[in-house]
């Protein structure tokens, strides 16, 4: 009976082993294969950032252009015209991603006083010249717009994923921060547009 006993409880035993083993080597894989995927995840953020990075460059480079052919013509507007300068020096020695995720929300902003200002001036408008840069702008504008949204679906994925269990176990591990968004500064661009006639 005691060579039974003995047999069940090595079989027991061996069993529980197994199982014991087989969960801890679902657990390092699970948490290698996590790692990975933040390791991923954080390339794709970067990756998504410096694409935007890429259409904020060109729109700084343009913008100086743009100024000077509007100074010709909006002299007494120089108030606004140094707000853009101002916005565009500070987006461009903003250093770490939310340093400059605000900085370039607030170059929108002077950008639309700009754009007011522009309005302004119907022999500006029909500069050859400036309807180009203004086109360029425009397009700019536009890739910016895209570039924001693929990176604050990448900033999403990775900050769900960072904040989710499990998962969050290794996240807490690796150290890694939330993502800041590119968000809406002003809170009248939320309010709808008026339109008259």
């Amino acid at each position: 009976m005691n060579l039974l006993a003995l047999q069940t409880g090595a079989v027991i035993g061996i069993v529980v082993g197994a199982v014991v083993g087989l969960l801890v080597i679902i657990l390092v894989v699970w948490g290698f294969s996590t790692h990975n995927k933040f390791i991923s995840m954080r390339s794709d953020v970067e990756e998504a950032f410096s694409t935007m990075d890429v259409y904020l460059k060109k729109r700084y480079d343009l913008i100086p252009n743009l100024v000077e052919t509007v100074k010709g013509y909006a002299k007494h507007e120089s108030e606004v015209l140094q707000k853009v300068t101002e916005a565009r020096a500070n987006a461009q020695a903003a250093n770490t991603t939310a340093e400059k995720l605000e900085a370039n929300a607030q170059l929108s902003q002077a950008l639309r006083s700009f754009n007011l200002v522009m309005e302004r001036y119907p022999e500006l408008k029909a500069n050859q010249n400036f309807l180009g840069l203004q086109a360029d702008l425009r397009n700019i504008e536009n890739e910016i717009s895209n570039a924001r949204k693929y990176y604050n679906g990448t900033a999403k994925a990775f900050n769900k994923k960072r904040e989710s269990i499990p998962s969050n176990i290794i996240a807490g591990m690796m150290k890694l921060k939330k993502q800041p968004y590119f968000e809406i500064e002003d809170d009248t661009e939320r309010e709808n547009v008026k339109v008259q006639f």
